[in-house]
C-alpha cells in the first residue's frame, strides 16, 4: 500500500540489495527458488525501513478483538485507548424478526457500484484508491485520477511508524484521511478468526449505512466492501453467518501473478473467495503485535 512518493528511493536501495543478491545468486531470486524472491522482499522492506523511517508518532490504535463483537461504538481516534479490549458476547434478544438469509448492499446493482469505482493509478496506490472509493460511495468524493492523487499526495499528514514500518499507507492513515475528508469515526480492529471481522464488518455497513475498508492479501491490499450476505440478520442474531461480501477491489481490471485476474466492481466474494483472500496480516517489514497473523478492517462506527 504505498504510494509513489518514495519510489525513487525504493528503487535505489533495491539497486543496491539487488547488487548482493546477484553475487550471492540473484537467479534464485527472480525465480522465487526455495522462496528467495519472497525473503528478498522482506529484506529490501526492512533496509528501507531503516535507511527512510516513517515519524515515529502516536496514530490511531488497532483494537484486538479478542471474542465475538457486539455492534460497535464510537471511538474518537484522538483519545486514549486500550490496544486490546474485551468486547462481551452478545445476548440475543426475542425478536418478532424471522430467521431468513439476508442480502445487504449500500449501493444497489452494479451501475452504482461502477459509477463510485476507481482503479488504482499505479500499483502501488490500492489504499489511495480504495480511500478514494469509500468517500465516493457516501458521497464525499469523485472517482478521477485528479483526486487520487491528491489523496495519494497528503500521506505525509498522517504516515507513522506504528501503522507502516516502511512508510506510507497503512489502515491509519486510511482512516485519517477518510475523517480529513468528512468521514471520522473509523476504527481499526483487528480479529482472531475470519468469521467474527466479516460479522463485524457486516454489522457495522447495517447500522451505519457506510462501507466497510477490509485489508486482504496478508493485509498488502485494500477491498472496499459495500455489502453482504448471510444466513440471518447480523444485528438481531447473534450467530448469523456472513457467506460473501461485495467488493469493490482497486486493483481491476488488472491480473496478479499471485491472485489471478481481478473481478470487476460490486462483484459478489463468496466463502471461498473470502478464504482465498481475505488472509491473516503478515508484512514483510517488521511484527505488528496487534495485527500479526488476524484479520484487520477498518469499519465505521457512526451512522451518515
Amino acid at each position: 500500500m504505498r504510494f509513489v512518493r518514495r519510489a525513487g528511493r525504493r528503487w535505489r536501495i533495491a539497486v543496491v540489495v539487488l547488487a548482493v543478491a546477484v553475487a550471492m545468486g540473484g537467479t534464485a531470486i527472480w525465480t522465487n527458488a526455495l522462496g528467495a524472491g519472497d525473503r528478498f522482499d522482506r529484506l529490501l522492506a526492512r533496509i528501507e525501513g531503516f535507511i527512510d523511517p516513517p515519524p515515529n508518532r502516536a496514530t490511531i490504535p488497532t483494537v484486538v478483538v479478542t471474542q465475538q463483537p457486539s455492534p460497535p461504538a464510537p471511538v474518537p481516534y484522538d483519545e486514549p485507548a486500550a490496544d486490546i479490549r474485551e468486547i462481551p458476547r452478545i445476548t440475543p434478544t426475542p425478536s418478532p424478526r424471522p430467521r431468513v438469509p439476508v442480502d445487504i448492499t449500500i449501493l444497489g446493482d452494479l451501475a452504482d457500484h461502477e459509477a463510485v469505482f476507481a482503479s488504482q493509478i499505479t500499483n502501488e496506490m490500492c489504499a489511495v484508491a480504495g480511500t478514494q472509493m469509500a468517500l465516493a460511495v457516501m458521497g464525499l468524493a469523485d472517482n478521477s485520477e485528479a483526486f487520487q492523487n491528491e489523496i495519494g499526495g497528503r500521506i505525509g499528514e498522517w504516515e507513522s511508524w506504528e501503522d507502516s514500518h516502511n512508510g506510507d499507507w497503512g489502515p491509519a492513515a486510511i482512516a485519517l484521511a477518510l475523517a480529513a475528508y468528512g468521514a471520522p469515526g473509523y476504527e481499526i480492529r483487528a480479529y482472531d478468526a475470519r468469521a467474527d471481522a466479516l460479522r463485524d464488518a457486516a454489522i457495522a455497513l447495517s447500522q451505519t449505512g457506510k462501507p466497510v475498508v477490509l485489508l486482504p492479501w496478508w493485509g498488502a491490499h485494500t477491498w472496499v466492501m459495500t455489502g453482504y450476505r448471510a444466513d440471518a440478520d447480523p444485528t438481531y442474531f447473534a450467530d448469523a453467518t456472513v457467506t460473501g461480501t461485495y467488493i469493490l477491489d482497486p486493483w481491476y481490471p488488472r491480473v496478479s501473478s499471485i491472485w489471478g485476474p481481478s473481478d470487476p466492481p460490486g462483484t459478489f466474494q463468496d466463502g471461498a473467495e473470502m478464504e482465498r483472500n481475505f488472509i491473516g496480516w503478515s508484512r514483510p517489514e517488521g511484527a505488528y503485535p496487534d495485527r500479526d497473523g488476524k484479520y484487520v478492517v477498518v469499519l465505521p462506527t457512526t451512522p451518515v
